[in-house]
């Protein structure tokens, strides 16, 4: 796998992707950026979140639960001092379906953050990662 990351102006950085997709970075302004995109660290824990979320919805798809709706909100935590590593993250599941098992969605969230998501596993060695999940049961 290769990334490339080219430096625009100021603090504005374009990511590109080996798959051909593109991202802004940008720090904020009291660093010499203008926001104009996303911060590095944000994108970390953008990439935790999409991981797992696509574990958990192969999963239970896999196991024929109807889930309709899915997100993930992720809170970080961060060291005050540099490098300001992350000390704590933890991903709040939301699942939304028509009957979905509470033990299967437990099950799925474990698989991934235990097994599964490699983004979940890699940042597990060094940083406190917990996962917790809530089921929406899904209107007609």
């Amino acid at each position: 796998m290769k990334t490339r990351v080219k430096w625009l102006d100021h603090m504005t950085f374009v990511g590109e992707s080996e798959s051909g997709h593109s991202v802004v970075m940008d720090g904020p302004p009291e660093a010499g950026g203008r926001n104009l995109g996303i911060r590095p660290m944000e994108m970390i824990l953008l990439g935790l979140g999409g991981c797992s979320s696509f574990d958990v919805l192969m999963i239970l798809q896999k196991g024929r639960q109807k889930v309709t709706n899915c997100h993930v909100e992720i809170s970080a935590e961060r060291a005050e001092t540099d490098p300001k590593v992350f000390t704590k993250i933890h991903a709040h599941f939301v699942l939304e379906g028509k009957n979905l098992n509470q033990k299967q969605v437990a099950k799925a969230v474990s698989l991934s953050a235990d097994k599964y998501c490699s983004v979940s596993i890699m940042l597990a060695s060094t940083v406190e990662i917990t996962h917790d999940y809530e089921i929406i049961e899904a209107s007609e």
